[in-house]
């Protein structure tokens, strides 16, 4: 029997609202729990967007984190296909699209975050894409298929994750892929130039091209179709089809305009919480890619954008909604399968925050360990075709000692003996 007198509103209908929600139920909240989501489609996770069912190897219906029949079963009130306008901070209340208002005593923003734009001419034509959402990858997933039966070319502006993962679906189909980047290596923001040309060399076997040094700066085309885009250094690419995979941004306009804090634009932006994921305000949270946490572990405001921080991320905000202690102290992580290379990260170790890189095992055979260490510490450790290690390497992490490069580099050293 659920208690009217108290009620959880969450915002965002992704794996962080959703986690939210069943936390809730699972710590023995009694109250009313509403998740309001703008899209029409059930909470999902956002991986097998840019892998396994954009690649054709998974059904739609692997995504979702629940099926629908769970939530009625768990007394969480759906709100779906429906944007949230306001929030009234001082009435405690939020304002639908419709015009219907809904009084909480407690919020949780889980709005995540939106795919950046091309600002140049032809982003208008019908051949170009983003990959952040269910209904972007069921358009992708076709458009691939199409490119790969008729040897079709498809351009992707960035090689982030985003652009290397779906590069790599593009291929299994059979389209023709190239991928135009800014800087000299691939994942250059997040592994730096020490091992992105690991990357290159994948992608460049499985027959990717990469125009490295450039960035788009129009797309040509007639009556909507793409015929080829064009890069700052005179390069014209003949293309079918383009994705901008360029990043994201945090969706903060609710938060902006309710007045709460917000992180630094500069470092990521995002609405800034503490270790118990509260924001500026009390009664209101935020969890997943829209929060910037001051972490507790590496002394800084940090925003995350990947799988394992909204699957955390929602169920601490929800127990901290609740009452309990809280202290969202996570070694970020993520994974990506591309080919049949896959690896985990662990840590926080963007370019100029690390003096060395240390490689333990092969890195020519794409079976290794990466570690990034700052003054002989671990900040950061990538494992590629090497399993079972993350624990140890996140407890690297979270030890903070120093330790001998060279015995750190040597596989015939145990990786848990440097504990």
């Amino acid at each position: 029997m659920v208690d009217a007198h108290r009620t959880f509103v969450i915002i965002g209908g992704g794996l962080a609202g959703a986690k939210a929600a069943e936390t809730l139920r699972a710590e023995g909240f009694s109250g009313r729990v509403i998740l309001i989501g703008d899209e029409r489609d059930h909470p999902y996770e956002r991986p097998p967007l840019s892998k396994g069912y954009l690649a054709g190897k998974e059904e739609r219906d692997s995504v979702f984190v629940q099926d629908a029949a769970w939530y009625a079963g768990a007394d969480v009130e759906l709100h779906l296909g429906q944007p949230v306008t306001a929030v009234d901070r001082y009435a405690r209340s939020v304002q639908l699209g419709d015009n219907t208002v809904i009084h909480y005593d407690k919020l949780l923003l889980a709005t995540g975050a939106e795919p950046r734009r091309l600002d140049i001419p032809g982003t208008d034509l019908v051949g170009v894409h983003h990959l952040r959402r269910l209904a972007h990858a069921d358009r992708l997933r076709n458009v691939l298929s199409a490119l790969g039966r008729d040897n079709g070319h498809l351009v992707i502006a960035g090689a982030g994750w985003i652009g290397l993962e779906v590069a790599a679906a593009a291929r299994s189909y059979g389209a023709e892929v190239t991928v135009v980047e800014p800087e000299a290596t691939p994942l250059y923001q997040v592994i730096g130039p020490e091992l992105g040309q690991i990357f290159t060399e994948l992608h460049s076997e499985h027959g990717v091209r990469f125009h490295f040094g450039a960035r788009l700066t129009e797309i040509t085309g007639q009556d909507g179709l793409v015929f080829a885009a064009r890069t700052d250094d005179g390069e014209e690419h003949p293309a079918h089809d383009v994705l901008a995979a360029i990043g994201a941004a945090p969706r903060t306009a609710l938060a902006e305009a309710a007045g709460l804090e917000l992180a630094d634009r500069s470092r990521g932006g995002g609405i800034a919480v503490d270790a118990s994921l509260r924001t500026s305000d009390p009664h209101i949270y935020a969890a997943g890619d829209v929060a910037a946490v001051g972490h507790p572990l590496l002394g800084t405001r940090l925003r995350v954008e990947h799988w394992a921080n909204a699957l955390n991320g929602g169920p601490a905000a929800a127990r901290a909604m609740l009452g309990q202690e809280v202290s969202y102290d996570r070694v970020p992580y993520f994974f990506s399968d591309q080919y049949d290379l896959g690896l985990e990260y662990s840590g926080w170790a963007p370019p100029g925050s690390y003096d060395q890189v240390v490689i333990r095992g092969d890195a020519g055979k794409r079976e290794f360990i990466a570690f990034w260490l700052k003054d002989r510490r671990v900040l950061a450790g990538m494992n590629v075709n090497v399993w079972d290690v993350t624990d140890t390497v996140q407890e690297l992490i979270r030890a903070g000692q120093q330790i001998d490069p060279e015995v750190l580099g040597d596989p015939s050293v145990p990786l848990g003996s440097l504990l």
